[in-house]
C-alpha cells in the first residue's frame, strides 16, 4: 500500500543531520535501483518562444525581453536528426518541448507522426506541450508516447507568486488526464525560485500523494535568465538542494529523479552528492530547451570517474557509432 506522507514526517526528514539523511536515502535507493546506473534523456525544443504564459523563470514567455530566438514548430527532418544524434551519444529517451499553453488540434497528426518515428528508432519518447485534454492524451498514448512532462514547479501557495496565467489546480488536472490515458508522468519542481523549505515540503507532498507518484521527477535548479523577473534571485545553497534530492528519494522510492536545468552550474562534487542522495537520471546534450547543459564529453568523464554506467544503452547498444566506438568520447574516458 502506498504511504501517504504527513507534513510533520517530511519536516522531520528535512531536519535530520545531513549525513543521516544521506545514509537513509542511499539505503532506500539501493533497495530499488542499481546505485551505479543512470538513466539518460535528451531534450529538444521543437517550438521555441512566444509562449503566452507568464512563468517568471522562463525565457520563452512572450511577456519578457530575453535573447532567445523564436522558432516555429521544427521540420520533421530536424527533429529526427536530433533524435538519431541523441541515440548515438547514449540517450535512451528523447524528450520534446513546445512553448505552448496547449497544443491545437491541427498539431496533433504531426506530433503523432513524430512519436511513431522516434519509437521506431527504439527510443522512449516524452513530450511537454502544456495542458492537454482527454482526447489529445488518448491520441498521444495510442501513438506510443511513453512519458508526458508537466511540472508542478513549487508549492500551491508559492506558485501564485511565480505563475498567474495557469492555476495550480489546472496543472493537477492535466496530471490526472495524463495518468488516466496510460502515459507515464514526468513531473517535478524548480528550486531557487525564492521559495522556503515549507514550500519544498508542500511540493514533495503534492507529488508523493498523487494516486501514483510520477515515474520520473525532474528537479531543476533555477537558471537566472536575463530579462526574466527572477534574473537577480539568490542561488540556492548546494546542501539545501542535495537534501531536497535525498528527501525526494525517501518519499518516492521507485521514481527516477533527474538532475535537470541548472546542472551546468553544479560542480562535479555536487553532482556526485546528488547521485549519492538518490538522483539517477540526467539530461544529456549541450542544451535544455533554451538553457545550457554540461557537454557530453564532461558527463562521460564524470561517469568514468565515479564508475557509473548509463541505463540500457551502454550495456546493450552496439551500433557502429555508439559512444564506446566514438573516439572523441573514448578518449575522454581514459
Amino acid at each position: 500500500m502506498k504511504k501517504l506522507w504527513k507534513r510533520y514526517e517530511v519536516q522531520e526528514l528535512f531536519q535530520k543531520p545531513f549525513l543521516d539523511l544521506m545514509f537513509q536515502a542511499q539505503k532506500i535507493h539501493r533497495k530499488h535501483f542499481d546505485p551505479n546506473e543512470i538513466q539518460i534523456s535528451t531534450l529538444l525544443s521543437i517550438k521555441t518562444g512566444l509562449c503566452p504564459e507568464d512563468c517568471k523563470y522562463c525565457a520563452q514567455s512572450s511577456r519578457y525581453k530575453t535573447k532567445i530566438t523564436n522558432e516555429p514548430l521544427l521540420d520533421m527532418s530536424k527533429i529526427l536528426d536530433a533524435a538519431k544524434k541523441a541515440k548515438k551519444i547514449g540517450s535512451n529517451r528523447f524528450c520534446m518541448g513546445a512553448a505552448w499553453r496547449n497544443p491545437k488540434e491541427r498539431d496533433m497528426p504531426y506530433l503523432i507522426k513524430i512519436i511513431k518515428k522516434i519509437k521506431d528508432m527504439g527510443m522512449e519518447t516524452c513530450m511537454t506541450l502544456g495542458s492537454i485534454n482527454i482526447s489529445q492524451a488518448k491520441k498521444l498514448s495510442q501513438a506510443g508516447l511513453d512519458f508526458y512532462n508537466h511540472n508542478l514547479d513549487t508549492s500551491p501557495t508559492f506558485y501564485k507568486k511565480i505563475v498567474t496565467t495557469r492555476t495550480y489546480q489546472e496543472r493537477l488536472n492535466t496530471l490526472d488526464i495524463i495518468r488516466k490515458s496510460g502515459i507515464k508522468i514526468c513531473s517535478g519542481g524548480i528550486l531557487g525560485l525564492g521559495e522556503k523549505i515549507d514550500d519544498r515540503i508542500d511540493l514533495l507532498m503534492q507529488l508523493s500523494n498523487l494516486d501514483q507518484p510520477p515515474e520520473s521527477i525532474p528537479m531543476n535548479m533555477l537558471v537566472r535568465i536575463p530579462g526574466t523577473p527572477l534574473e537577480k534571485n539568490k542561488n540556492i545553497n548546494d546542501v539545501d538542494f542535495i537534501k531536497t534530492i535525498a528527501v525526494t528519494r525517501i518519499m518516492m522510492n521507485k521514481s527516477y529523479i533527474r538532475l535537470s536545468a541548472g546542472r551546468e552550474n553544479m560542480s562535479e562534487n555536487m553532482q556526485t552528492l546528488c547521485f549519492m542522495a538518490g538522483a539517477n537520471s540526467i539530461f544529456y546534450g549541450c542544451k535544455l530547451l533554451t538553457t545550457g547543459n554540461p557537454k557530453e564529453v564532461d558527463d562521460v568523464r564524470l561517469f568514468k570517474k565515479l564508475g557509473l554506467h548509463a541505463k540500457k544503452f551502454f550495456i546493450h547498444h552496439t551500433e557502429k557509432n555508439d559512444i564506446y566506438n566514438n573516439k572523441k568520447y573514448y578518449n575522454a574516458m581514459k
